[in-house]
């Protein structure tokens, strides 16, 4: 392999899935934490469907922003995860004001659901572009550039940063909002910043790398029977560990059929229900 290729499309590659690998296992990460729940990670937020409903409607009608320096898919993903988050949270706050942990996962299934279906249909009426709409949606770092590793490289430094710092207040949910609130920790704020912070990322890694599940659900739930359930050393080897598996499953999806690569995110969620299930195996076992 020649070396510009190496430079123009290896590197940026690489650095794309790494930054990706580490954003959405620190996401799933806070995610588990927050909601004290070990099948959340920030989709159960409907954060990563909406995003991917803003990027199939850029497939599906051809948007493109000239202006700005990221295609229109990029544009139009990170939108829609705003724009879900904020949805997702009014909804919550009209029904619950204290934004309790189930309200939010019951409006988050329910909005995955929804998208779900707008999805199938915006399908159906773009079937010209079905093939590209069906890759992105399954995960697939193709074509990535030095831009879209900027982007995940500044959305990891800010929200990444801001994740860290709340490694305390995570670590106050583990015992319950209630006693979290009697310790000091401003619970509503808290949970509104790690919520806003995560969806953030989410919504970055998406629009770069599309659809890719299982993992921010599985290497949290790895590393934690590791370090441990502290926060402050948990977050720091997610994002670590998530790179690893990342890049580990982006070997695997270029070289297993090789001249065709498999999309990451059939990858991710085949070695993800795996370890997944061994995962409930052990809890099982040590009950």
């Amino acid at each position: 392999v020649s070396v510009p290729i190496i430079l123009r499309v290896r590197v940026p590659r690489v650095l794309c899935v790494a930054l990706s690998g580490a954003g959405l296992s620190l996401a799933g990460a806070c995610m588990q934490g927050l909601l004290r729940n070990p099948l959340a990670d920030g989709s159960t937020l409907g954060v990563s469907s909406g995003a991917a409903l803003g990027a199939v409607i850029a497939i599906a009608f051809g948007l493109n922003f000239p202006s700005l320096p990221f295609a229109g898919t990029t544009v139009m993903a990170v939108l829609f995860a705003f724009g879900s988050l904020a949805l997702i949270l009014a909804l919550a706050y009209k029904l619950d004001y204290s934004l309790s942990t189930n309200t939010i996962i019951l409006i988050g299934v329910i909005y995955s659901m929804f998208v779900s279906s707008a999805m199938s249909i915006l399908v159906t009426f773009a079937s010209d572009k079905l093939k590209s709409i069906t890759f992105w949606t399954m995960g697939s770092f193709q074509g990535s550039t030095y831009g879209n590793a900027a982007l995940l490289a500044a959305a990891l430094a800010v929200c990444g940063t801001i994740l860290c710092l709340h490694a305390r207040e995570l670590n106050a949910f583990a015992i319950g909002e209630d006693n979290a609130r009697n310790i000091g920790v401003n619970v509503r704020r808290a949970k509104l910043t790690v919520l806003i912070a995560v969806s953030v990322l989410i919504g970055v890694c998406v629009s770069v790398g599309g659809t890719i599940g299982f993992v921010g659900l599985v290497t949290p739930h790895m590393v934690r029977m590791l370090s441990g359930p502290n926060h402050k050393r948990l977050l720091p080897a997610s994002m670590l560990s998530g790179a690893t598996f990342l890049l580990l499953a982006d070997l695997a999806a270029r070289t297993v059929l090789r001249p065709r690569e498999l999309p990451i995110g059939v990858v991710t969620s085949l070695i993800g229900a795996v370890v997944f299930i061994f995962i409930f195996y052990q809890t099982g076992k040590e009950r």
